[in-house]
């Protein structure tokens, strides 16, 4: 983590005011947060600020109000749950700049926590306008980043306020830089990494990316029947991206002119009905019927890609092996999962994991907690692993 500053390079903290970037992008319903694990990630952050004596002042958006003031869009609905979750008194202000910022943050003593409202109510957020951020950087004397989620936008709140004040990685930010690089920058060989979703249009840069740095690819999901047609095999009706045939003929030489060995399913559970628990028939791929849907990889594709998993020292994953939002087409997935599993809890793989559609699989398959580091970034994680930069990244990295 040399790379990046982070809060053990911050100094004492008493008496200061910290601006910290965070992600309270929470699922709502009715004004009530349905899923607390993002206010969760937050709290050693705040914390490890608060019981310095430092000055919290909490930054935040939420939805899309576009910057207009949009009442369904304001984050004082958070203020109780993320109360509950520090054990401590959270204030709250009804702007992130101006009077109300500057009076609320005046009001703090040190170890008090701050949450002013939603950053995306000013146009100036999302174009990271330079007058905007000064205006953020008023009720701060450092700023920390700790919404890793939000570090792939060039936004005021992530980006122009940390050229602005000293500025470091929270702990959120920096276990998920250290995960990361651990993932993918600088991983223990070999690599294995495994892509599923539904196509590969969405993912080319991806799997660009990762042939180049990974020793063995898994591509699973929609996307390999993409690759099966490319190899001349009759997909039926499943989900394919036919005219992407020649892409995934490009990646496919790119990966043998790295040394990067591709794994493809062999077998698949077919189907006639995308629905939960149809009638299904499991048969070669190359026996595919014209009127029936690959949905799930097949028992020996499981045992190939488990086989795989055994030979690597680290596993990138991002996305499923089938439609395992629908029984009995998870049973791939959860077998992949629950296997890398057992082997980071015996201490033989450094396995991470991220994307929605990932995260969601692994806690289907009960796993989550058992992954070496799970990343609940979405976009951030997957511009991460297409080896772009990353601005609210960049702009925390260790000069000199």
């Amino acid at each position: 983590m040399s790379a990046f500053r982070t809060l053990d390079d911050a100094g004492s903290l008493a008496g200061q005011r910290v601006l910290v970037r965070v992600d309270l992008n929470v699922p709502m319903d009715g004004g009530r947060v349905t899923d607390a694990t993002r206010i969760e990630r937050i709290v050693p952050t705040i914390r490890a600020i608060a019981d310095k004596g430092g000055r919290v002042v909490l930054l935040a958006h939420f939805g899309r109000p576009k910057g207009k003031r949009d009442p369904k869009d304001s984050l004082l609905p958070v203020v109780g749950p993320l109360s509950k979750a520090l054990g401590r008194e959270v204030a709250f202000a009804e702007d992130c700049i101006g009077a109300p910022a500057r009076a609320a943050t005046a009001a703090l003593k040190d170890g008090d926590v701050l949450l002013l409202e939603n950053t995306r109510y000013h146009p100036g957020e999302e174009k990271n306008d330079p007058d905007f951020a000064r205006a953020l950087a008023e009720n701060g004397d450092l700023y920390v980043n700790d919404a890793f989620s939000a570090a792939h936008r060039a936004h005021a709140s992530t980006e122009g306020i940390a050229r602005l004040l000293p500025a470091y990685a929270g702990r959120g930010m920096q276990a998920e830089l250290e995960a990361l690089t651990k993932g993918l920058e600088a991983p223990k060989h070999p690599v294995i990494a495994l892509v599923g979703g539904a196509k590969v249009s969405t993912k080319i840069d991806l799997l660009q990316n990762l042939v180049a740095k990974v020793d063995m690819l898994v591509i699973g999901g929609g996307m390999a029947n993409t690759f099966l047609h490319a190899q001349g095999k009759d997909v039926g009706k499943s989900l394919c991206e036919k005219d992407l045939a020649d892409t995934a003929l490009r990646i496919i030489e790119a990966a043998k002119a790295a040394n990067c060995r591709i794994i493809l399913p062999t077998d698949a559970v077919t189907a006639k009905e995308f629905k939960a628990n149809p009638i299904t028939e499991t048969l070669s791929v190359d026996a595919v019927p014209a009127d029936a849907m690959i949905l799930d990889a097949g028992p020996d594709s499981v045992k190939l890609v488990n086989a795989a998993i055994d030979e690597a020292a680290t596993l990138v994953w991002n996305g499923p092996l089938g439609a395992f939002e629908l029984t009995p087409f998870d049973a791939a997935t959860v077998a992949a999962a629950r296997h890398a599993a057992e082997r980071t809890k015996a201490g033989k793989l450094v396995s991470v994991a991220g994307g929605g559609d990932t995260v969601a699989a692994l806690n289907h398959a009960g796993v989550a907690d058992d992954f070496t580091y799970v990343s609940t970034a979405g976009g951030a994680f997957l511009e991460w692993l297409e080896g772009k930069e990353l601005p609210g990244v960049e702009a925390l990295r260790a000069k000199g």
